[in-house]
C-alpha cells in the first residue's frame, strides 16, 4: 500500500472514455478505491476526454455504470477534462514564455521517411520507451522570428502543427536531479514483471525526446493535462498500471517546471490477456459489461483481478 505522507491522502481514478472499462481498469479503479480506504483518503475520479473525436457520451455513461456495479462511489463532481482546456492553454503558455517549447510542422509520415532514410543508409534512429522514433526537430533551431512567421503562415493556411516540448532546454533549466517516489513495482528491462518495490526512481525525460504537448486535434496532451489535472485536483497518490510508469518521468519534468507538486507514484501489475499481451478497449471478451452480462457477479470480477 503507498505510504500515507498528506492528511488527507487523494486519489484519482482516470479513464477515457472511448470505449468500454476491462479488468485492467477495474484492478485501477479497486486499488485506488482499497488505498483510499485503508489511507482515509479522498478517491476522485476523472474522466480523460482530451480526444474529442474518439471519447463519446454512451462510453462515460458506461463507465459510470460500470464503477457503480463495482460497488464504487467517488466524491462530487467529475473532472472532465474537455471542461478545462484553459488551464492546459495557460500552463503551455508559461512554457512557451520560458522558451521551452516550439511549434513543430513535422507529419507522422514525414518523421516515418526520415527515420526510414537513415536506417537504410545504415544508421540508427533513437526511440521513446514506447518503441516510437524521436522527433527529429528541425525547427528546434530556429531563431524566434522564423517560428513566428511559420506559424503565422501555418495557420493562414490551415496547415497543422503540434508544440512540442525542447527536452534539451527543459533539462537545462530544472537544477539538481530529478526523481520520484514510488511504492508500486517498476517493469523490467522490455517487460511489465515486477522486480519489487522502487524506491526513489530517477526520472529520464530525456528518453522520450521531444514530446508533444498540444496538436490540433486535442489541444492538450496527455502529459500535460495529466499533470496540470493532478495539481489542480490536490492528488497526492496516482496509482496506475505498469504501462505508464517509464511517462512518470515526463510527468515529473512538467510539475517541476510549472512549480507543480510531485504526488507519490505506485504502479500496479497489469492484467494480460491469452495472448499474454495486456488487455485493451478493443477486446469486448474481457469487457466488464461483457462479464456482468454473461452471469459474472462483481464479487468475482473483484476476485478476479485482486
Amino acid at each position: 500500500m503507498p505510504n500515507s505522507l498528506f492528511t488527507p491522502p487523494v486519489y484519482r481514478f482516470a479513464p477515457s472514455p472511448n470505449g468500454a472499462l476491462h479488468l485492467g481498469h477495474a484492478l485501477s479503479a479497486l486499488l485506488n478505491a482499497r488505498f483510499a480506504r485503508e489511507t482515509g483518503g479522498r478517491l476522485l475520479l476523472r474522466l480523460e476526454d482530451i480526444d474529442r473525436a474518439r471519447c463519446r457520451p454512451e462510453f462515460e455513461r458506461a463507465i459510470v455504470e460500470d464503477l457503480a456495479w463495482l460497488g464504487l462511489t467517488f466524491e462530487a463532481p467529475v473532472r472532465r477534462q474537455s471542461d478545462h482546456f484553459a488551464d492546459y492553454e495557460t500552463a503551455l503558455d508559461h512554457l512557451k514564455a520560458r522558451g521551452l517549447v516550439y511549434p513543430a510542422f513535422l507529419t507522422r509520415g514525414e518523421i516515418r521517411a526520415h527515420v526510414a532514410a537513415i536506417e537504410a543508409g545504415g544508421g540508427t534512429w533513437p526511440r521513446d520507451p514506447d518503441g516510437a522514433p524521436l522527433y527529429p526537430g528541425p525547427e528546434r533551431t530556429w531563431d524566434t522570428r522564423r517560428r513566428e512567421d511559420a506559424v503565422a503562415a501555418a495557420e493562414a493556411t490551415g496547415r497543422p502543427y503540434a508544440w512540442r516540448l525542447d527536452m534539451e532546454a527543459a533539462r537545462r533549466a530544472i537544477d539538481g536531479p530529478l526523481t520520484w517516489q514510488e511504492t508500486g513495482t517498476r517493469p523490467t528491462s522490455g517487460t511489465d514483471d515486477p522486480e519489487g518495490l522502487a524506491g526513489t526512481i530517477a526520472a529520464r525525460p530525456e528518453a522520450w525526446g521531444d514530446v508533444i504537448l498540444s496538436r490540433p486535434d486535442a489541444p492538450s496532451s496527455y502529459h500535460l493535462s495529466v499533470t496540470v489535472d493532478d495539481a489542480v485536483q490536490g492528488v497526492t497518490h496516482v496509482v496506475r498500471g505498469q504501462d505508464l510508469f517509464h511517462a512518470t518521468a515526463v510527468h515529473r519534468l512538467l510539475q517541476t517546471l510549472l512549480d507543480m507538486p510531485a504526488p507519490v507514484y505506485h504502479h500496479h501489475r497489469l492484467v494480460r490477456g491469452p495472448d499474454g499481451r495486456k488487455l485493451s478497449k478493443s477486446q469486448r471478451d474481457t469487457g466488464l459489461a461483457a462479464l456482468r452480462e454473461s452471469g459474472l457477479s462483481a464479487a468475482q470480477v473483484r476476485a478476479l483481478v485482486l
